[in-house]
């Protein structure tokens, strides 16, 4: 019944982000969308803005007001560019609102943020209250969370399956680990430039943010947390696809390992999750197998003749690493199944 529901809204949307919460939360069977601001100044009938979302709602997207937010609400999702997002996500929440910020706003110390952002960062009163939401990892805190900091996609991609094989003590924690990923042209966001544009995209291929990528000390904040002492090498690249994520990461192991030794890991940590996927010995993860849908794909090979591990990781950048994932935190939070409004499967091909 709707007055069982839990009345939600979206301040950000009209970005991808942003469009793809409404795209979710509209089927998702606990919600009632009450509220839904825009990124600009814009008021605009969501019908109009999103024509592919007829029937779903006969809201208006409007401009942020914190008081008709506040009123409407009992949770907000906010998916505003960094800078914006974390200080609103934080008015929210002192306002007595569940706050999910899916922004790098809210995830980084305040020395770290400050050096990677550019920008000053949130109050430490909201830092110190966020929740970061990397939900398989961090679900006990989660249940009691009301200020949620969403994880970044490429963070998402390289954690889920770098943490379990670092807790496990297999791998030389105090070396640099290696990461190439890769991601779809909807992780730069709706706004145009001229960068993704197709004739500047299609047939193309390119490295960007090269050393300088604020997803690099989130990734080395979170697997601190498990032991590793080393730095991380990030080399994003964009893709000339909309969706997805890509992640190849190369680790030392302490000793001589067998695909066996990391499949152990890797399905000890995840058997019971129902959005991962570990991939048996000799099987690898394809962008495919996940496009539009929550789930993580996780493979693997050991390089016995350089001693090496390689290890692959694939997500929708605008579902498990970022709106699903919101979802499924909003799901923690409420003591609702995980999966409720993300059982969709993979779009195929």
């Amino acid at each position: 019944m709707k007055e069982n529901k839990v009345r939600v809204g979206i301040v950000g949307a009209t970005g991808y982000s942003g469009v793809e919460l409404m795209r979710l939360l509209a089927q998702h069977p606990r919600v009632s969308l009450t509220y839904v601001a825009g990124n600009h100044q814009e008021t605009r009938a969501v019908s109009a803005e999103h024509p592919y979302l007829p029937g779903f709602t006969d809201l208006t997207i409007e401009p942020y007001c914190r008081e008709d937010a506040v009123e409407r609400c009992e949770v907000v999702f906010v998916a505003l560019p960094s800078g914006r997002s974390g200080a609103i996500a934080g008015e929210l929440w002192q306002a007595g609102r569940i706050a999910i910020d899916l922004s790098g706003d809210l995830r980084l110390p305040r020395d770290l943020y400050e050096q990677w952002y550019k920008r000053e960062a949130v109050g430490d009163t909201l830092l110190a209250n966020a929740v970061y939401g990397l939900t398989e990892w961090n679900r006990e805190a989660l249940r009691e969370a009301r200020l949620v900091a969403n994880p970044g996609c490429y963070a998402t991609a390289v954690l889920l399956p770098l943490l379990p094989l670092m807790r496990s003590g297999l791998i030389q924690r105090d070396e640099p680990v290696v990461v190439d990923a890769k991601s779809g042209v909807s992780g730069a966001g709706r706004k145009a430039t001229t960068s993704s544009m197709l004739a500047e995209l299609s047939e193309n291929f390119y490295a960007y943010k090269v050393g300088q990528h604020q997803h690099t000390p989130e990734i080395e904040t979170q697997l601190a947390r498990v032991g590793f002492a080393g730095q991380l090498l990030l080399t994003t690249q964009l893709l000339a696809c909309v969706r997805g994520i890509f992640v190849t990461a190369y680790l030392k192991p302490k000793a001589p390992l067998r695909d066996a030794d990391v499949y152990a890991v890797l399905l000890d940590a995840y058997r019971d999750e129902p959005f991962i996927t570990v991939h048996e010995p000799g099987d690898f993860p394809q962008l495919k197998h996940v496009r539009a849908s929550n789930r993580c794909h996780i493979g693997y090979r050991v390089d016995e003749r350089t001693g090496t591990l390689q290890v692959f990781s694939v997500i929708d950048n605008l579902q498990k690493g970022a709106a699903g994932q919101a979802v499924q935190n909003f799901n923690v939070i409420y003591g609702f199944v995980e999966t409720e409004g993300l059982a969709g499967l993979p779009v195929y091909p």
